[in-house]
């Protein structure tokens, strides 16, 4: 079975799915395909100002509650708090795909290095140079180059990784992210994201169904 989820690397609840995410790639039989849609970059980002820090942070907490995930005071003072800032996935995007083109055994290790530096640890993946710090620190050199003089080809790849998504959740009809599409080749369809935030076993249960 193959499982693309679709998700935006500052989306709290993609963020919040990664437990079960990581569980559903040690299934048998499965293969998890990252598809980053872009929901947050181009004209989807926008300035990160007081209303807006203050309805994310109200729902990181109920993302919190449900998930056990953390979302930290240096989150909320040193992101959600920062005057100036930009609420823009581009970076972090690229960075992903950065480290798709140079690693790719270690896109899913990728994603949650960048969540984690932004949910846990307050540091900006919206800032490409930070996103190359944070990829040199974990141990993907070759990645963290890429993104800090991007060539043609690591745009090209960016653009249509992006492109890719979006199309599959116009494809699907997905409203937004996280999102699973699930089957094999005799089909494949989308996938309620409520899935991802109940048991394992109910999770595997509707994947096995569809």
């Amino acid at each position: 079975m193959r499982i693309t989820y679709l998700f935006d690397p500052l989306c709290g609840w993609c963020y919040g799915a990664g437990p079960a995410l990581e569980r559903l790639a040690l299934l048998d039989d499965v293969t998890v395909e990252l598809m980053p849609t872009g929901l947050f970059a181009g004209e989807g980002a926008r300035p990160m100002d007081t209303r807006f820090a203050a309805y994310a942070w109200q729902n990181d907490q109920r993302i919190a509650r449900l998930t056990g995930q953390q979302f930290s005071d240096a989150y909320r003072d040193d992101i959600l708090g920062a005057d100036g800032a930009m609420f823009d996935s581009a970076p972090a995007t690229l960075g992903l795909v950065a480290a798709g083109l140079t690693e790719p055994a270690r896109e899913m290790e990728t994603m949650k290095l960048l969540q984690r530096a932004r949910y846990v640890d307050g540091r900006d993946n919206s800032d490409r140079a930070v996103v190359a710090d944070i990829l040199e620190e974990g141990g993907l050199a070759g990645a963290a180059r890429r993104v800090r003089s991007p060539d043609a080809d690591l745009l090209a790849a960016y653009r249509a990784r992006v492109a890719a998504g979006r199309a599959e959740m116009a494809r699907f009809g997905a409203e937004g992210v996280p999102a699973l599409v699930v089957g094999d080749e005799s089909g494949r369809q989308l996938l309620h994201s409520s899935v991802l935030f109940g048991d394992l076993d109910t999770l595997t249960a509707r994947l096995r169904a569809a």
